[in-house]
């Protein structure tokens, strides 16, 4: 069993997916767009070419991914996606990414349980938490 997450960008999803593609190397894997859905009436009118469902690869992660209804901004709130990593400057590269147009929640810094951890909200309000361990974590 794999538990991937689900995050709705609320009309966003576009721009949330070329985002990732440029900070973190994400890959999308699939995408359809409500126009391809065989049932009608599955959107607002306009909003045909919004991504109904999307597949992202993050590393050996998927996150699914859609443009939600499209009806306000989206909420991303009581979780954090993390990544783990081995590589310092590797942290610190994904770290300025990710706080670009972000918000940043924890300095990217030595902690007593991490050679450096830091978490950043981005620019769509997803929180990230990186941490970089000696052995990649599963």
């Amino acid at each position: 069993m794999r538990v991937e997450p689900y995050l709705s960008f609320e009309g966003r999803c576009e721009e949330a997916l070329e985002f990732y593609r440029r900070a973190l190397g994400a890959e999308v894997t699939a995408l359809m767009r409500y126009k391809e859905s065989p049932v009608p009436g599955m959107c607002a009118p306009g909003a045909e070419d919004k991504v109904m469902h999307a597949n992202l690869r993050i590393g050996n992660t998927t996150l699914m991914v859609s443009d939600g209804r499209c009806d306000g901004p989206p909420s991303f709130r009581g979780f954090s996606l993390s990544l783990s990593l081995t590589d310092e400057a590797e942290a610190k590269r994904l770290y300025a990414a990710l706080s670009d147009g972000g918000q940043v929640q924890m300095a990217l810094a030595k902690t007593f349980w991490s050679p450096l951890f830091g978490m950043v909200a981005d620019r769509f309000g997803v929180s990230w938490m990186l941490i970089v361990t000696p052995e990649p974590m599963t």
